[in-house]
């Protein structure tokens, strides 16, 4: 079967990765999906740069505010909702350009083939929805973690559609959902992909841009995002709280520090992220990965001129 070609747009976050998406979407005829881990989440959206309709420049994009931050996601889960998305992209004569700085959710889409989850059992599935109806979300959380403890333990009671699809699996394959997870690897994977990833030659300018952006988050309102995400009393799954940019909030909600060392501390976390990225990033083969550079001499490339560089090079790749 002839595979899917993709392209990838990957880099440490605050390096211009949405803008070139945006415009190689228009160059090559293609649609934007979001491999990032925390724009999935609706109401985070200042805090993680999600991009806005005017960002956006009326070119479709995809995987992005489809979650509450109650439900927990893996790469393997993003991977599963992901692929008939780029799938469908594809299917409409489009470019999928998968654009985010989460590595391990690109890969987990890219480099795997197939996830074995069992046949749905709308049956089996009902019938879960019920008795967490009668009995309550904590009794049915109880049945998923008699089966399956680690899974248990990444869902919250209260994302009762994760809880029953986890026990669903256990059940319909006579496997665990982490057994499942663990070992998805199960086929060549569909997709030709080209990972285009932007490296910095100036670090320090990237570290700049870094704290540049944190402050414009904070006069955006992050503050207020952070409050509602993390004080309303609404259920958060451990991965949304952990969000940079949000859980430096709660020692200033508790009165312990000022605004200006929360600023501080999300801008010392984002500068450690940016660089386990980077680091991430590195493994590519080179036959494999285009690296360019945003800056030059000190200063950022244009998004024009980025926009042709990659142009160029993603053209004598055969795009």
């Amino acid at each position: 079967m002839e595979k899917i070609r993709t392209l990838s747009v990957l880099g440490p976050t605050a390096s211009g990765k949405t803008g070139l998406a945006i415009r190689l979407a228009r160059e090559f005829g293609g649609e934007v999906v979001s491999c990032d881990s925390m724009q999935l989440y609706r109401g985070m959206d200042v805090g993680t740069a999600t991009p806005d309709e005017a960002e956006r420049a009326g070119i479709p994009h995809h995987m992005f505010d489809i979650a509450d931050p109650a439900e927990e996601f893996s790469a393997a889960e993003y991977a599963r909702m992901a692929a008939p998305v780029v799938d469908g992209i594809a299917g409409r004569g489009k470019l999928p350009i998968l654009c985010g700085g989460t590595g391990m959710y690109r890969d987990a889409l890219v480099k795997i083939g197939a996830f074995e989850e069992g046949e749905p059992d709308e049956e089996l599935r009902q019938s879960l929805f019920a008795y967490a109806r009668e009995n309550g979300n904590e009794a049915l959380h109880a049945r998923l973690e008699a089966l399956d403890p680690e899974a248990a333990a990444a869902i919250h009671p209260n994302n009762v559609r994760r809880v029953v699809r986890a026990i669903e699996i256990c059940e319909t394959t006579g496997r665990t959902k982490t057994e499942v997870d663990r070992t998805q690897i199960t086929a060549e994977s569909p997709y030709l992909d080209t990972p285009l990833i932007l490296t910095f030659s100036d670090r320090s300018l990237l570290y700049r841009r870094i704290e540049d952006r944190v402050d414009r988050m904070m006069a955006a309102g992050l503050e207020e995002e952070a409050r509602d995400l993390l004080c309303s009393g609404k259920p958060v799954s451990r991965t949304a709280a952990q969000a940079i940019g949000y859980k430096e909030f709660l020692p200033y909600f508790r009165g312990e520090c000022s605004l200006d060392d929360v600023s501080a501390a999300i801008k010392l976390a984002t500068r450690h992220y940016a660089k386990r990225q980077m680091i991430w990033f590195r493994r590519y083969p080179e036959d494999e990965a285009l690296r360019i550079a945003p800056d030059e001499n000190g200063r950022m490339k244009s998004g024009e001129e980025l926009a042709e560089e990659a142009v160029r090079l993603l053209r004598e790749r055969g795009f």
